[in-house]
């Protein structure tokens, strides 16, 4: 799995599992934006679809991602990621709600820093429970993976 996140030369071996949901966490400014992006890039590459990269635009816009050596920004892979800027849960949930009308769906979707997405005290009154935020990202988790199964 992890070669899916490094700049590669040859992109032959990489394979897009369409079942598979990964989880990338770590310490602030860590390089995980980075990562995803590289990720966005190879899945890019291994096809001819669309990779779409859900993110806050002021936070990717005042910490860009850096790009490995030897990528061209203008190139085609990189306009074949459509960025999707959303400013919280709700942006995702409306993604994600008419997903099944992307035609043909996306090779991948990632999301930036999924948990900034949830405000702590938003998602505590909501669900009148001190792991609002839990249960918040759950449910939009679930929300996130039946529409992707259900495009398929």
């Amino acid at each position: 799995m992890m070669e899916k996140f490094l700049p590669v030369g040859r992109f032959d071996d990489f394979r897009c599992s369409g079942d598979s949901i990964l989880l990338l966490s770590g310490a602030p400014s860590s390089g995980k934006t980075s990562l995803v992006f590289q990720f966005a890039i190879n899945s890019a590459t291994a096809s001819a679809g669309s990779v779409v990269f859900i993110c806050n635009r002021r936070k990717l816009e005042s910490k860009p991602p850096y790009l490995a050596q030897g990528i061209d920004p203008s190139s085609d892979v990189i306009n074949r990621i459509q960025m999707k800027y959303v400013e919280d849960e709700e942006g995702i949930k409306k993604y994600f709600a008419a997903f099944h009308m992307h035609d043909p769906a996306p090779v991948s979707v990632i999301i930036d820093d999924f948990a900034d997405f949830f405000d702590q005290g938003n998602c505590q009154e909501r669900y009148n429970n001190t792991r609002g935020r839990d249960l918040a990202m759950v449910r939009v988790l679930a929300l996130c993976r039946n529409a992707i199964l259900c495009a398929k």
